[in-house]
């Protein structure tokens, strides 16, 4: 289903994760009424010296997670929030446990980062049991594996030239063999692929998990900039892969504009809670027009406007649910566009069917009655008064 989730992320200047500030960022999001179904807890839980890309060791840290995950995860659930806990099993750096325990698992040279072989069986046993354990003990719902490294060197140096391939071929079996695995043993588990921002899209990894987060490509201050790439994110991503997930960290500069060009089937809405300034009402909005449009992601997806990431232009998107009847069009206005008004002609409607249409920016009561062929041929007129601007329409058949 739409995932609404937030993080610490551990990425706020000053911050690194500690189970205090996860409870804390919890308990801010309920208290400023943003209705979540996920608390993302992303890396840098276990020992990991001075930050999160030593990994190896794949237990809390017991200075900064006295209580392990199973503190963090008791707090979510009792908000009714499910657990996503970030792991990156296959990247093993110096000076971590599996480096020093089970250099035999390892592809790499000594004394710099190496590879977990997972087509050894040992390796992949061990693994399995290990993370089974941790969603177990620590209450995780929803198991994020990341992947930071270049394989293709690894499983090249390992094989012979007329063997070149076998390792590559040994090692993807293993790692979906750990997935479906994990599965059998949790079911319901769901898996997210992430791996540097969307980038294991392969359709086998696609039968098992989806990309929580698309693109690594964020704006951890909220910079508007970031917004006409995310959008062409949606643009090119959505004719391919039906479930993916984006988030938007809290700016007071242009903040709407940019949550919609990040709103993804799975969305994320982060603010650093330990500083006043997060403007409450304006996530609590983002949160609900997220939620009274989120379903319509995953159904029919129609381009409105050629691609673009021209300043001086505009992009617009259709999501259609042709069963239920309903749909939305997201459409934005760039900087340096001059034409504050477009004209979109829509898909996939019930040429004679009626529709009632209401633009999300619109103050009270104003649906309007189109017809489908209205829509189709006539098409949906919007205006976007502001620079860069972003509007949100839904619509839904009445009759």
């Amino acid at each position: 289903p739409p995932i609404l989730s937030s993080s610490s992320g551990g990425f706020f200047p000053g911050l690194k994760t500690n189970e205090a500030d996860e409870l804390r960022f919890i308990d801010a999001f309920a208290a400023g009424g943003v209705k979540l179904d996920c608390w993302w807890l992303d890396a840098g839980w276990y020992p990991c010296g001075e930050g999160w890309p030593k990994v190896g060791t794949w237990t809390p840290d017991p200075e900064r997670f006295p209580r392990g995950l199973k503190a963090v995860s008791d707090r979510a659930h009792a908000r009714r929030l499910g657990l996503i806990a970030w792991l990156e099993p296959e990247r093993v750096s110096p000076g971590t446990w599996l480096y020093e325990n089970h250099p035999e698992w390892l592809l790499g040279k000594d004394g710099e980062t190496k590879l977990l072989d997972l087509g050894r069986e040992p390796a992949r046993r061990w693994l399995t049991d290990h993370v089974d354990g941790l969603i177990t003990r620590e209450g995780i719902d929803l198991y994020r594996q990341d992947f930071n490294i270049d394989p293709l060197p690894f499983w090249r140096a390992n094989d012979a030239p007329d063997r070149q391939g076998i390792t590559e071929i040994r090692h993807v079996e293993g790692y979906l063999a750990y997935w479906d695995e994990l599965r059998r043993r949790h079911p319901g588990l769901l898996i997210d692929s992430c791996a540097s921002g969307g980038r294991r899209n392969d359709l086998e990894t696609l039968r098992r998990a989806v990309p929580l987060l698309r693109s690594d490509y964020q704006s951890f201050g909220g910079d508007p900039g970031f917004a006409p790439g995310n959008q062409g994110h949606t643009y090119g991503l959505s004719s391919w892969i039906p479930y993916y997930g984006q988030g938007v960290y809290w700016s007071d500069r242009q903040f709407v504009y940019s949550a919609r060009s990040y709103m993804s089937p799975a969305f994320g809405l982060c603010a650093d809670v330990r500083k006043a300034g997060a403007d409450w009402a304006q996530l609590r909005r983002v949160a609900e027009e997220w939620r009274r449009v989120a379903r319509c992601y995953l159904g029919d997806f129609y381009p409105l406007t050629p691609y673009s990431l021209a300043s001086d232009a505009w992009m617009a998107w259709q999501f259609d649910l042709p069963e239920a009847g309903e749909g939305m069009v997201q459409a934005f206005r760039r900087d340096a566009c001059p034409r504050e008004a477009a004209r979109f002609a829509l898909r996939g409607l019930a040429a004679e069917a009626r529709y009632e249409v209401r633009d999300l920016d619109a103050q009270g009561p104003e649906e309007r009655l189109v017809t489908g062929r209205e829509l189709m041929e006539e098409g949906l007129a919007i205006t976007i008064a502001a620079r860069p601007g972003a509007a949100l329409v839904a619509y839904r058949k009445v009759r």
